[in-house]
């Protein structure tokens, strides 16, 4: 009987002696502090409803950033574009693969890393069109600030202190429905389900990781010519912010404020929801950690 009362405190201290020798299995705090958005790159997502909400950006929106801050983990399949964010920009990761061979020579890598892509949609001579790309090298199972902003004839796509830059000078596509898209809502993490991306061998695929601190903007908020740009706190509302998620709605939920007041509220579908880190802090007490390990 003695050691049936035992059990739960034996079982405990066996996780937490666990913890240190699976500690890459969770994700270190958000930089930006609080809960974020947890993805299991299978088919969970956060929407907003074209229907609802239209675009994010008005017509005409030529200086703008979007920004978050992503934890990669499962690498997606060869072929494989996992979604980070799609409406008027797209951002997708893919896999260190053959398929992006040409890619390697031009940028730093190692074996490993993923390979961030984005682009924004415009309308080119009446046609749908997508801006230029400049790959950057994005790193698993770890926390890294990503961007992409224009300003008149400069775009720049940015991985923490790193931009590569290009010519924009072209608008964002305001009406959407020319492009083959599988929707035109607001996504977060994918889609729901692995799409045939209608040109070439690739699909459009779910990104597993977490996401925090997404933020749309009618500026372009960085200096790509100054070194140190990467934001070191959370990121702040102000008057040329369209929509911005800090994701810091307690462990579990499924719907997310939008912090700049204009109700651009996202919907967790399959499951997206918040969460936070499973490690233990340095001065946590054990409760504390029992019930964060339950949860």
């Amino acid at each position: 009987m003695r050691y049936l009362q035992n059990l739960p405190l034996f079982a405990c201290l066996f996780l937490i002696a666990l913890i240190p020798l699976s500690a890459k299995a969770f994700p270190p705090p958000s930089p930006a502090g609080g809960n974020y958005l947890v993805l299991d790159g299978v088919d969970d997502s956060a929407v907003l409803d074209f229907k609802t909400f239209g675009v994010l950006f008005p017509k005409g929106t030529d200086e703008f950033t979007v920004e978050a801050w992503v934890y990669p983990t499962t690498p997606p399949d060869e072929n494989v574009h996992a979604t980070i964010l799609s409406q008027q920009v797209e951002m997708y990761a893919v896999s260190d693969d053959e398929g992006w061979r040409e890619i390697k020579k031009r940028i730093d890598w190692q074996k490993g890393d993923l390979f961030l892509i984005i682009q924004g949609h415009i309308m080119a001579g009446g046609k749908p069109a997508g801006t230029g790309f400049s790959p950057i090298t994005l790193s698993p199972n770890k926390w890294s600030h990503i961007a992409y902003q224009a300003k008149g004839r400069q775009r720049a796509t940015i991985v923490n202190d790193l931009a590569k830059t290009g010519p924009q000078g072209i608008s964002l596509a305001h009406d959407l429905s020319k492009f083959k898209r599988p929707t035109k809502d607001f996504m977060l993490g994918g889609f729901g389900k692995k799409i045939k991306i209608p040109r070439g061998n690739a699909f459009w695929g779910s990104f597993a990781g977490c996401i925090d601190e997404v933020r749309i903007s009618t500026v372009a908020r960085y200096d790509v010519d100054k070194n140190g740009f990467t934001p070191r706190r959370r990121f702040r509302d102000d008057a040329k912010t369209i929509a911005l998620w800090h994701f810091d709605e307690p462990s579990g939920t499924q719907k997310f404020s939008d912090a700049s007041g204009n109700a651009y509220h996202l919907v967790g579908k399959n499951g997206a929801k918040t969460g936070n880190t499973l490690a233990v802090e340095p001065h946590g007490k054990l409760t504390t950690t029992w019930v964060q390990l339950k949860q």
